[in-house]
This record gives C-alpha cells, sequence and structure tokens, in this order.
C-alpha cells in the first residue's frame, strides 16, 4: 500500500504550477532587466531607487526607510547606494532629523537618468509581459497577486 503524501506537501498538479510561474516569471523578469541595462545603462536596483526616490516628498528618503521600502537588507542598500553615488545618480547626506541615520537624495543626473529610462522600460514590460495575456487573464494575474500579498502579510497596491 502506498503512504499518502503528508498535506503540508504540495500536489505535484500544485507543485507544477509553482514551477511554471516561477520559471517564466524568472525569465520575462531577466529579459525586462537586460532590456532596462541596454536602453538606460540602469541595473534593476538602479531603476528601483530611483523610483523609490522619484516618488518620495522632496526626492529624498532616510537610508532606513529606503531599506524598508524596498525590502532590502541595509548592506545590500548600502553597497548599490555607493555604486549609484559614484556615478552622480544621488547622494547622500546626514539626516538633520537624526545625526545617527542620512538622507539619500536624488541628482539631478539621477533625475535624467530615470526619466530617460521609463519609455524604453515600460516599452519592455509591455512587449514582454502585458502582451503575453489578454484583458481577462491580467485581470486574474491582479487577483492572484492580491491574495498573494495578503497570505504574506503584505500592504495592498
Amino acid at each position: 500500500m502506498k503512504a499518502a503524501k503528508p498535506r503540508h506537501l504540495p500536489t505535484s498538479v500544485e507543485f507544477a504550477v509553482w514551477r511554471a510561474h516561477i520559471e517564466s516569471f524568472e525569465t520575462a523578469r531577466s529579459r525586462i532587466e537586460s532590456r532596462l541595462r541596454r536602453d538606460s545603462q540602469l541595473s534593476d536596483g538602479d531603476y528601483r531607487v530611483l523610483l523609490a526616490l522619484s516618488e518620495a516628498e522632496g526626492k529624498a528618503m532616510r537610508s532606513s526607510r529606503l531599506a524598508a521600502h524596498l525590502e532590502w537588507e541595509r548592506s545590500r542598500l548600502s553597497g548599490q547606494l555607493g555604486r549609484m553615488e559614484k556615478r552622480g545618480l544621488l547622494r547622500r547626506e546626514p539626516s538633520p532629523e537624526d545625526a545617527r541615520g542620512s538622507l539619500v537624495v536624488l541628482t539631478d543626473e539621477g533625475a535624467r537618468a530615470f526619466r530617460g529610462s521609463t519609455l524604453p522600460h515600460l516599452g519592455a514590460i509591455k512587449e514582454i509581459f502585458i502582451d503575453a495575456f489578454t484583458p481577462e487573464q491580467l485581470a486574474n494575474l491582479e487577483d492572484a497577486a492580491a491574495a498573494l500579498r495578503t497570505h504574506l502579510g503584505m500592504p495592498a497596491r
């Protein structure tokens, strides 16, 4: 007699759905990131930091808040900011509210790089990801993403 699979493990069908999703999503993400780098010389990390700063009040954010916003470890953010600061995309300065913290500020060069990357990046997202789906499928993906965010305790978008 064959032993029953424990209930806390996915079925073979559930696991196949997981793999299909992860493999196809990672391929799409990799292709979009390659296009971003080719078209704008920005990495995905650069873009995410620039997007957050461009949306922040005063085009600046405390580094600890930026790390939390991006859901990155502070050490990862520190290395990313160092590389971007060397390229003139941002600057770090002491926080006026707390001398122990630093403020990350979008520079004019960073704002130009972000603006210049936005249309090509959105075009790649549309071509590589969005165009693969019907409007109904996109709505289903939106519902699935919302359900997953809720399950993971993430804020709604």
